[in-house]
């Protein structure tokens, strides 16, 4: 027993080797099914994304929009609010010359003045004969 064969040293040798070969082989399969499952987890998550993203666009859109209906709105609100403002400034000046003009008449009648009342129609009729005698000095002056 001193030397052992040296075939049989060369299979034990191969049988180790092969062993070796097959438990590595074990390891690298169980690897490769790990990938495997990562790589359709990961198109999994690829596909949540794009439809993640295709939801996040089609919100910007609708914001967007419902952006560009509030803007008009209130564009429209805000035009009308002047207008009134306009309108409301208007009836307070008038409110304000409607109480001067009592006020007057009350100084007036508080002082025994006599007070003319001027009409609308007064006014028109002055107006209309002041335009005649413009018109008759420029005939007269030509």
């Amino acid at each position: 027993m001193q030397q052992l064969p040296l075939g049989l040293l060369i299979e034990g040798a191969v049988a180790l080797l092969l062993a070796l070969t097959i438990g590595y082989c074990v390891v690298l399969n169980a690897r490769l099914k790990r990938l495997h499952a990562d790589r359709d987890m990961l198109k999994q998550m690829i596909a949540d994304l794009v439809g993640a993203t295709h939801l996040a666009n089609q919100a910007i859109k609708e914001l967007k929009q419902s952006a560009v209906e509030a803007d008009t709105m209130l564009t429209a609100r805000l035009d009308e609010a002047e207008r009134f403002g306009i309108e409301l400034a208007n009836h307070v000046n008038s409110g304000s010359a409607l109480v001067e003009r009592i006020s007057r008449i009350a100084r007036a009648v508080r002082e025994g003045g006599s007070i003319e009342p001027v009409s609308e129609s007064n006014k028109v009729q002055q107006a209309l004969d002041r335009l005649a005698a413009h018109a008759r000095e420029r005939g007269n002056a030509a």
